[in-house]
C-alpha cells in the first residue's frame, strides 16, 4: 500500500498579497516555492499541525481559520492529502528558521514562481477563493 501523507498549508494574505516560502536547498523538491505548512503528525489536528509548522519554520504565531482548499495528488512514491487553511498572522516577525526565503506575492504574479505539483493544483482554486 502506498504511503499517504496529510499535509496542511497556510493561505495568508496581507494587502492583497499572499505569503509563499521557498524550500531549502537540502529539502525534498529543493528551492521550489510553496504555501507554508507541513505534515500532520499522528494524533494532531490540522489546525494544531499548521500552527506548529509555521512556528518551527518561521517563528510566527498564526490564527488558523477555515479550510478553503482540499486536493489530493499522487507523486511517484506517495500520495498527498493536501489541505489549505486561511490563516492570519497573529504574532512574531518572519524569520527563515526552516525555509530558504519568503515573499509576499500578488496573485497575478504567482505563476512566476515554480511550485511542487500538489501546490500548483491549488493555485487556480486559490485565485477563485480569494476573489
Amino acid at each position: 500500500m502506498r504511503p499517504k501523507i496529510r499535509v496542511v498549508a497556510a493561505m495568508m494574505e496581507e494587502g492583497g498579497k499572499y505569503l509563499i516560502t521557498q524550500r531549502r536547498p537540502t529539502a525534498t523538491l529543493p528551492l521550489l516555492w510553496e504555501f507554508p505548512g507541513g505534515r500532520v503528525e499522528e494524533g494532531e489536528t490540522d489546525e494544531a499541525a499548521l500552527a506548529r509548522e509555521l512556528k518551527e519554520e518561521m517563528d510566527i504565531e498564526v490564527e488558523v481559520r477555515d479550510r478553503v482548499i482540499h486536493v489530493e495528488h499522487s507523486y511517484p512514491e506517495y500520495d498527498i492529502d493536501f489541505r489549505v487553511y486561511r490563516c492570519r498572522l497573529a504574532g512574531g516577525e518572519i524569520r527563515h528558521v526552516r525555509v530558504h526565503d519568503h515573499r509576499w506575492v500578488d496573485p497575478a504574479d504567482l505563476d512566476k514562481y515554480e511550485f511542487p505539483a500538489a501546490d500548483e493544483k491549488t493555485l487556480a482554486r486559490l485565485l477563485d477563493v480569494a476573489h
